[in-house]
């Protein structure tokens, strides 16, 4: 019988590669959800922005998986229950609830409370999920970590202490704590389903969960218009932090597992500065360079087999 040819598991070796490589590329992805979080007050309302977020993405999705979508149509039915409760976590609680709690609270309360997400992944994925976290990824958590710190404290580490909760401090804990739960079930619940026809109909889930709250939103609190802003917004957060960055994270969790793919959110303080100095016009400061020297190492650990 003759070996396998050398290239036996090449196929493996491309998906890992990609999926590092990922590990980068996704927060740049999620990163442009800050811009539209900053422009869309007084252009539209966050259960808006969400549901057209997710109804854009979904189209976009499913055109890239129709045929699949229509094959295993049958099989919708024994899983749509998790479709809701995901759509639910992923699209509602972490899509309009973030932009509703961004109305009220700072961004360095919000990265603060987003940067306890990858350590409630990497906990609750070892002692649930049975992930294996060694001691090689335990100090590459807390390298990243303590990266996070120090940008959203300026390097100025008795700013933790001026930390106020509020109404919108609330609102992001709730985000936070959904995102790890989506997280967590992602990986948790098997599926027929290839992560992109999973994800486009977890964003059908979402939209059903949306569309009530939207209602409300327009007849009750905060009206939106229909302008080439607002839906230039919707098509930004559809297209990049929507469709592109949740389709990432779904092939990377399913190669690398939830407790790796975490520490993604490790880099979400970096790229926003990168945002900010090249679109906003914010300055890099020097705090941002040690913070990335502990951070990009941390990840490399943390991620290491």
């Amino acid at each position: 019988m003759n070996p396998l040819p050398s290239d036996a598991h090449a196929p493996r070796r491309a998906e890992l590669q990609i999926a590092y490589a990922l590990l980068f590329i996704a927060p740049a992805m999620w990163s442009v959800n800050y811009l539209v979080a900053r422009w869309a007050p007084g252009v539209i309302a966050p259960h808006a922005l969400a549901l057209g977020r997710w109804c854009v993405a979904a189209l976009l999705l499913g055109a890239f998986c129709h045929r699949e979508l229509v094959a295993k149509r049958a099989l919708i039915g024994r899983e749509w229950k998790q479709f809701i409760v995901l759509g639910a976590l992923g699209m509602w609680v972490c899509g309009a609830i973030v932009y509703v709690g961004a109305r009220t609270t700072t961004a360095v309360n919000i990265g603060l409370l987003y940067a306890a997400a990858p350590v409630l992944i990497a906990v609750v994925s070892a002692l649930w999920l049975r992930e294996r976290l060694g001691t090689v990824q335990v100090l590459g958590v807390a390298l990243a970590l303590g990266g996070v710190l120090h940008i959203l404290v300026q390097g100025q580490w008795h700013a933790l202490s001026e930390v106020r909760v509020n109404g919108g401090d609330l609102w992001i804990a709730a985000a936070v704590l959904s995102w790890t739960a989506y997280s967590l079930l992602l990986r948790a619940w098997s599926s027929a389903f290839g992560p992109a026809a999973r994800l486009t109909l977890i964003a059908c889930g979402g939209v059903a969960v949306l569309i009530p709250f939207t209602l409300w939103e327009a007849i009750a609190w905060l009206p939106s218009t229909l302008s080439w802003q607002s839906v230039s917004l919707v098509l930004a957060a559809a297209v990049i932090p929507g469709a592109g960055a949740y389709a990432a994270y779904s092939f990377m969790q399913r190669t690398l597992g939830a407790a790796r793919v975490g520490v993604v959110l490790y880099l979400g303080p970096l790229y926003s500065a990168l945002v900010g100095w090249a679109v906003l016009g914010e300055r890099i400061e020097a705090f941002h360079a040690v913070g990335a020297l502990l951070i990009l190492p941390g990840i490399w650990l943390s991620t290491r087999r």
